[in-house]
């Protein structure tokens, strides 16, 4: 359900207090003529994407820390209480030239404190429209961390030399580290445990079972999703549902709607990768979250394998 409201906005409506459903980014070229209209330039997504939905994650800023003349396009483009989260660079939170991430100097001062700074300086430029910031780590082999005893003492001090006038949150890739240890840290700084669905961790709701996942002020949530299987599904383009995760959506729902009664925010994004195009996705949790029977997609998605 969506209603009408100023500028054109059509943001989903009955969700409840402070829930904000959103993509990860907003410039996928195949969303032209299932989600952006027919014709839409690229320079035009992020305005007609404000209209839709009240928040985004910008993937961008993970590869690059971006230029204050972008983050004031962004918000030409967004209107006041739009909501832009924002990954912070690779270069602070990964570090490694390719997929294998450089453990050494990830978070170390002398090698992320200029990229941080100037990351930062760039996203304050968003003033109200700015969301929370995400550390999102890869996964740690033994070969770059022993166990998460370092990796958290590493992260405790880099979280302690944050501004705290800013919200964050930390996606962690290792299910074996979801413990107390890593909750007990982020409780410390007031940053969000990230609700990460991807192929080998398990359901945030498994999770919340087993763990407090209330570790902020707010939530934060991230639907990936199998990367390889809906890219074989789909041939990259974007423009459906190829991958039916209705049952797992289900449990997404229950678990924002109850995380939801307490804190003031919750934000929840999906990837074009988790089904096969993510403002579908995001269409399909919000109507759940409402306790609606979303539409039935047209074609015939296949079931997803993921384990519940």
């Amino acid at each position: 359900m969506t209603t009408k409201g100023e500028a054109g906005r059509s943001w989903p409506t009955g969700l409840p207090s402070g829930m904000r459903l959103g993509t990860s980014s907003w410039s996928e070229s195949s969303w032209v003529g299932s989600f952006y209209p027919g014709g839409t330039a690229a320079g035009d997504m992020l305005t007609h994407y404000a209209t839709r939905f009240p928040a985004v994650e910008a993937d961008v800023t993970y590869y690059r820390v971006p230029s204050a003349q972008m983050v004031r396009g962004w918000v030409r483009k967004t209107p006041e209480d739009f909501r832009l989260c924002a990954k912070f660079p690779r270069t602070i939170v990964h570090r490694g030239d390719g997929p294998r991430p450089d453990a050494d100097t990830l978070l170390v001062p002398e090698h992320t404190a200029r990229d941080t700074d100037a990351f930062l300086d760039a996203m304050r430029l968003l003033g109200p429209r700015l969301g929370p910031l995400v550390l999102q780590f890869p996964y740690f082999n033994k070969q770059a961390f022993s166990g998460p005893g370092p990796f958290l003492e590493r992260l405790d001090a880099y979280l302690g030399r944050l501004p705290k006038d800013l919200k964050y949150a930390v996606e962690i890739r290792n299910k074996a580290w979801l413990k107390p240890a890593l909750t007990d840290v982020l409780r410390a700084h007031g940053a969000a445990l990230v609700l990460v669905d991807l192929l080998y961790m398990p359901h945030p709701a498994d999770v919340a079972r087993e763990l407090d996942v209330r570790t902020a002020d707010f939530v934060y949530a991230r639907l990936i999703g199998d990367r390889k299987k809906v890219d074989e599904l789909s041939g990259k383009t974007f423009d459906r549902i190829v991958l039916d995760q209705r049952p797992r959506l289900e449990r997404w729902a229950e678990l924002l709607r109850d995380l939801a009664g307490d804190v003031p925010e919750t934000y929840a994004f999906a990837n074009n990768h988790y089904a096969g195009h993510g403002p579908a996705t995001t269409e399909e949790l919000a109507a759940l979250v409402r306790g609606e029977d979303p539409p039935a997609f047209t074609g015939a998605p296949e079931q997803s394998e993921l384990p519940f």
